[in-house]
């Protein structure tokens, strides 16, 4: 497989898993923590793909972010990526093409990231 994945979290060691495993399975791999804009960030990586964390540090929303994308990008697919479910109750994350709940197991994500690969095809 191959393609280039942005994964947005502010958690390092989330980040690195997530970097590990995925490069792993042979995607190219960039991380952010959030804290820059993602527009620039966005335009300077052209992912395929980005797995974005609901809650980032400080006051800053992954569903903010996700709108942002979306403002620019209908096309690149986005998976959500979060530790609660309760997101799904936000009106802001029918945005995303696809939900991931974090868990030691990825092998949802793997499965979330080739359909989303497909899916920007």
């Amino acid at each position: 497989m191959s393609g280039k994945i942005l994964v947005v979290d502010d958690e390092k060691h989330i980040r690195m898993l997530y970097q590990e495993e995925l490069e792993g399975e042979g995607y190219e791999v960039v991380t952010s923590d959030g804290e820059e804009d993602i527009l620039p960030l966005m335009a300077k990586v052209a992912p395929d793909v980005v797995v974005l964390d609901i809650k980032l540090g400080g006051n800053r929303s992954g569903l903010d972010l996700l709108q942002e994308i979306r403002g620019k990008d209908q096309s690149v697919p986005v998976i959500l990526s979060t530790a609660y479910d309760s997101f799904q109750h936000d009106l802001k994350s029918i945005a995303a093409d696809y939900y991931v709940v974090k868990s030691v197991d990825l092998g949802e994500l793997k499965n979330k990231v080739a359909m989303a690969m497909e899916k920007a095809g």
